[in-house]
């Protein structure tokens, strides 16, 4: 099928805000224009955000420009220009950037920029003091490629203003040469009277959606200068199919190609359920898990074949081989499921191997199936074998290429770099699922993410005299719904896309002449710059990275010294990047924006430093301070980490400094810092790094 898209949006205050901090009279910094500019083109999403504040009092003010970026975009720009100077962010390798954030840490500065903030964003947060009667301009860029899952792609829009606005207005085009399939918009903040100021038109090809309240429409109620915009503005659409072997776009030497067959037959799936029922899922836990269970086995098709382990330190199986998903099979399961209850060890290694095993025995299934395991554990393997290296050997050797893992991990107490590898190892994929009320939601959603299996072993196969720089162009698994993509160079003029079917013979061929293909893109109206040379660059920044992850050590310093490569020519803050931003002198000099991962959601950031997490158990955890850092507690609120701080009283840290095994003259150098009422830990000592225990923060009390 053959997508071409473009949406912009102009948002005047988008998910951006100003804030004035100060203990002085009302703030009168105001921001006067705020906007968003996005556009799509073929799935790749160039977004620029604009904010342009003004201080009319007398004195200097300090103004916040705070993004909240979907997890998969790449920050390409930042930059701050103060009464006409410019202050632009610069992106190095992440080991020059941070010699010279240093500097700036010793003097005992802020940390990071850009912080997970939920399932689904990062937080792009910056502060700058600004002179009376003088004006800033703040501007962040961002790019990243769509990604279609079941059946959709989403576009996702965080709106907080934190106040009324005068102008607000949310402004999305949607053009689709190969036509509209669905199209609908969505909200949480959503009622009667804001409803009215949402307006949708729609063509065979094109979509205009427009959001633009009056202040009336965004208050509470009319006696109160509160506003309702506060939440998600979602935009959800998909394209009409049409070419079997997918769709080609070609501009300025650069390919990419989308595969999402439609109307196939669905292969039968071999699953088994393998759950952790430790002591540390007991309570919420256990119950949202037998809640997803039951439904997702009702979701199970009567050709598809099926079994439940559960383990702590023990392993039990509710049958020892695999059953057909037949009414009575289910039932039974189904009692199985109810009976779970959470207590003992975590013994991953033994559950996972017996899963395997299950598979290994298995007999009269169906010719061509699709097997696979799914592990759910919300722990570290604590009972049977505990070293993760040797656990990762173990099952690979095990699996060896036969069936799929996937691993959800249940809250942060899980090693997802553990988790991730393993299943990136065998096939699969990782996903963390949020300590929310909607867990069983979640467990749920990404069963019905690789549910419907309809093609195996796929290999996109290009003439090797026409094209180069290939992305990854072989898929061990497609699902209905989702949607393969390919990019590379060009070198001829004319290419045969061929991807094979291999376990039931299938062959599509579609050719492509790029002269043709190109007359597509001649209205630049629709596209931004080479869009498909970065959409490569992206995709294989991200392929290579996740490559890293499984791959030895030499190797894996190859990938990522490529992968570094392409984000410095390309400009992308990566994982393997940071973009140095400056600011005025007198103010901190240099700041870091890197790019978070899910892994490492353990690092926490605030305006007063970061602490990062190295491990916990039940009842304390060790936390690793740097130099020139600040500490303070902060609770983890479900997916995010919370900004309600507790702050540890002076008493209870000098206590835990007294009662620090090693008494090294370093700790003298420890003092508490009062700051906007919070107690904080600082560490003077440039040249130390030690670590404290720490009681769980959740165990805390307000004093």
């Amino acid at each position: 099928f053959v997508l071409i898209s473009y949406w912009a949006v102009d948002i005047q205050i988008n998910p951006l805000y100003c804030c004035c901090q100060n203990t002085g009279p009302k703030s009168h910094v105001q921001e006067v224009a705020c906007s968003g500019t996005r556009r799509v083109t073929s799935r790749f999403a160039h977004t620029v955000i604009t904010s342009k504040i003004i201080n009319r009092v007398n004195e200097s003010r300090e103004a916040t420009f705070e993004v909240e970026l979907p997890k998969t975009a790449f920050i390409t720009n930042f930059s701050m220009s103060i009464d006409g100077k410019l202050y632009p962010g610069i992106i190095k390798e992440k080991a020059s950037a941070q010699k010279e954030y240093d500097t700036a840490v010793s003097q005992g500065q802020s940390a990071g920029l850009v912080k997970i903030t939920g399932r689904k964003l990062e937080q792009f947060h910056v502060s700058v003091s600004i002179a009376a009667a003088s004006k800033v301009t703040f501007e962040l860029a961002y790019e990243e490629l769509l990604k279609r899952q079941l059946g959709l792609f989403e576009v996702l829009i965080k709106v907080r203003p934190q106040q009324l606005v005068k102008h607000f207005q949310i402004d999305v085009h949607i053009f689709e040469p190969q036509g509209i399939r669905f199209l609908e918009t969505d909200s949480t903040f959503m009622t009667n009277e804001l409803n009215e100021a949402l307006t949708k038109v729609q063509n065979e090809t094109k979509a205009h959606i427009l959001f633009k309240p009056t202040v009336d429409q965004q208050k509470v109620n009319p006696e109160l200068d509160e506003t309702l915009l506060n939440g998600d503005f979602l935009v959800r659409y998909d394209v009409k199919q049409v070419a079997t072997a997918g769709d080609i776009q070609i501009f300025n030497g650069y390919f990419v190609h989308y595969f999402a067959p439609q109307e196939m037959p669905v292969f039968p799936k071999n699953v088994i359920f393998v759950i952790d029922r430790s002591g540390s899922m007991a309570g919420r836990k256990i119950e949202q898990t037998r809640e997803a269970l039951l439904k997702i086995l009702q979701d199970l098709r009567p050709e598809d074949h099926f079994s439940c382990i559960t383990f702590n330190n023990k392993v039990v199986e509710w049958k020892s081989a695999l059953l057909q998903a037949t009414a009575e099979n289910v039932a039974s399961a189904a009692g199985f499921v109810r009976t779970i209850t959470a207590r003992g060890g975590t013994d991953i290694n033994h559950a996972l191997l017996t899963a395997v095993s299950v598979l290994d025995k298995a007999e009269r299934l169906p010719e061509r199936s699709v097997s696979m395991i799914i592990l759910l554990t919300d722990g570290q393997p604590t009972s049977g074998e505990s070293k993760v290296e040797v656990i990762q050997e173990n099952i690979q050797k095990a699996v060896n290429g036969k069936y799929a893992l996937f691993c959800l991990g249940f809250g942060f107490d899980v090693s997802y770099n553990f988790l991730e590898k393993m299943a990136l190892s065998n096939g699969g994929i990782a996903r963390r699922i949020y300590e929310n009320s909607d867990a069983a939601l979640q467990l749920q959603g990404f069963y019905q993410e690789v549910a419907t299996p309809i093609l195996m072993k796929i290999e996109m196969q290009y003439p090797d005299n026409a094209v180069e720089g290939l992305t990854k162009n072989n898929f061990k698994l497609f699902f209905e719904g989702s949607e393969i993509v390919v990019s590379g160079k060009i070198t001829v003029l004319m290419v045969s896309f061929l991807p094979l079917q291999h376990t039931s013979d299938l062959t599509l061929k579609e050719e492509a002449n790029v002269k043709e293909k190109e007359q597509v893109f001649q209205s630049r109206s629709y596209i931004f710059g080479n869009f498909i040379e970065r959409l490569w660059a992206y995709l294989t920044i991200q392929q290579l990275l996740e490559k890293s992850i499984s791959a030895q050590e030499e190797h894996q310093k190859a990938l990522e010294a490529r992968a570094l490569e392409l984000s410095l020519q390309y400009g992308f803050v990566t994982p393997l990047t940071s973009m140095v931003v400056t600011k005025p002198t007198g103010q901190q000099q240099a700041e870091l924006a890197n790019k978070p991962t899910e892994a490492g959601k353990w690092v926490l950031n605030s305006p007063l430093g970061m602490c990062g997490l190295v491990s916990k158990d039940k009842n304390r955890s060790q936390y690793l301070f740097h130099k020139g850092e600040y500490l303070r507690l902060g609770k983890i609120c479900g997916d995010r980490v919370s900004s309600d701080w507790q702050a540890p009283s002076r008493a209870w840290v000098d206590k835990l400094i007294q009662g620090r095994k090693s008494s090294s003259q370093n700790v003298s150098k420890a003092k508490i810092v009062l700051t906007q009422g919070e107690a904080v830990l600082q560490v003077n000592n440039a040249n130390d790094v030690f670590c404290f225990f720490l009681p769980y923060v959740k165990h805390l009390s307000k004093n």
